[in-house]
């Protein structure tokens, strides 16, 4: 068939640094294992922000047009052939990664490491995989997660990133009764303090360096307490950065009364300053009045906590390892998810990740993107309002 015979649907195409365009484009039919989707809401991530801007995403630069857009909702409009558990008018969380399912990563159910994984509105893979959005897309299958009847389209969107800590929180071993800390308050670190709180854990504290941020997560529970990190500029040696991490964690377990430290810390701000501090604080240190005698490094530490890299910024950091080794600190990478969906869908259905609807502070229209990008990048709204999820509906 010949797209001019096609109909067509409007979609938000980057074509370089800034350069977001409306324009139509032809719905092809699904084809073999692939439903089609209306997409009715779409996220907006810091990943996108990063496309939009530059065009890139650390390493990842576009090499074609690509269509924006990976944490999203819609509706099944139609089945292609031999697809048995999808049924048009079914809702829908559109789970952006598409795994080969046929290697060792996919078959020990890591699939989030697959080689062959194309993920929608990244360019790590060429051609690239259109994100969402879009009015429609056609998308595998079994990737394609039902909605559980209490659960919003908005609500199912944020299972995107509700799936990056639910993995996070899986490797970490999250559990009840545990003190956690979270570096950075953006969507991605409410949900890590959303997610612990639902956990049954016995402290969740913050950390950001934009204090109107922590208001907001203490104001609606999401944290007990909260530090606001001063910002210094001033270009510092490796080992004057390190001094200073560890000082500030000092000052900040003080602050917070826990002079144990955490059993488990979410840092995702990927900021080299916080990677540094997340170490100091996930043990005791003798810096905040705990006598300790000389050579007896054992006396100062309690089981080690564990520090989940969650943000992506510092491609290049100084670790104190050798403070994290004697504490047996352990330091764990976490890259998206894998198996996640399910249960992301089943929490935020249950009611237990309290006030979450509020993350989403600001909702445009599919032919708004490009204001709506503008106003992420500048974090607050013409009337002074924070900006933290804005959501395209399309």
């Amino acid at each position: 068939m010949s797209p001019a015979q096609l109909p067509t649907q409007r979609a938000a195409v980057l074509y370089g640094p800034k350069d977001l365009r409306i324009e139509d484009r032809p719905v092809w039919p699904p084809q073999y294992n692939q439903a089609q989707v209306a997409v009715r809401t779409t996220g907006l991530c810091g990943s996108d922000l990063h496309y939009y801007l530059e065009a890139r995403n650390g390493d990842f630069a576009i090499q074609a047009p690509l269509v924006l857009g990976h944490e999203s909702a819609g509706v099944i409009v139609s089945v292609g052939p031999g697809v048995k558990h999808l049924v048009p008018g079914q809702r829908v969380a559109i789970e952006a990664g598409v795994m080969c399912q046929h290697c060792n990563y996919c078959d020990s159910g890591r699939y989030n490491l697959c080689k062959e994984l194309r993920f929608a509105s990244s360019a790590k893979t060429f051609p690239h995989l259109d994100g969402t959005l879009q009015n429609r897309m056609n998308h595998p299958a079994h990737v394609l997660h039902p909605l559980p009847d209490s659960c919003s389209f908005e609500e199912a969107a944020l299972a995107e990133p509700l799936s990056v800590l639910m993995h996070a929180g899986r490797r970490a071993g999250l559990s009840s009764g545990q003190r956690v800390l979270v570096f950075g308050v953006g969507t991605i670190g409410i949900l890590a303090c959303a997610l612990a709180k639902s956990y049954g854990a016995a402290q969740v504290m913050a950390i950001d360096i934009n204090q109107q941020r922590l208001d907001f997560a203490k104001a609606n529970d999401f944290a007990s307490q909260t530090y606001c990190l001063s910002v210094d500029k001033k270009q510092k040696t490796p080992e004057e950065q390190l001094c200073i991490a560890r000082e500030t964690a000092a000052r900040v377990m003080t602050t917070f009364q826990v002079p144990d430290g955490f059993d488990v810390v979410f840092e995702c701000t990927g900021a080299e300053p916080c990677i540094q501090m997340s170490i100091h604080v996930s043990m005791i240190l003798s810096l905040i009045g705990i006598r300790r005698l000389p050579g007896d490094v054992t006396k100062a530490a309690v089981t080690g906590g564990k520090v989940m890299l969650v943000g992506m910024g510092t491609r290049n950091v100084m670790l104190p390892l050798s403070a994290a080794a004697l504490r047996e600190v352990d330091i764990q990478g976490s890259f998206r998810y894998a198996n996640t969906y399910a249960d992301a869908l089943s929490l935020i259905a249950s009611g237990k990740l309290e006030n979450i609807n509020k993350l989403v502070t600001h909702r445009m229209d599919l032919e708004d993107t490009e204001r709506a990008f503008q106003l992420l990048a500048r974090g607050k709204d013409e009337d002074g309002n924070m900006v933290i999820k804005v959501m395209i509906n399309s």
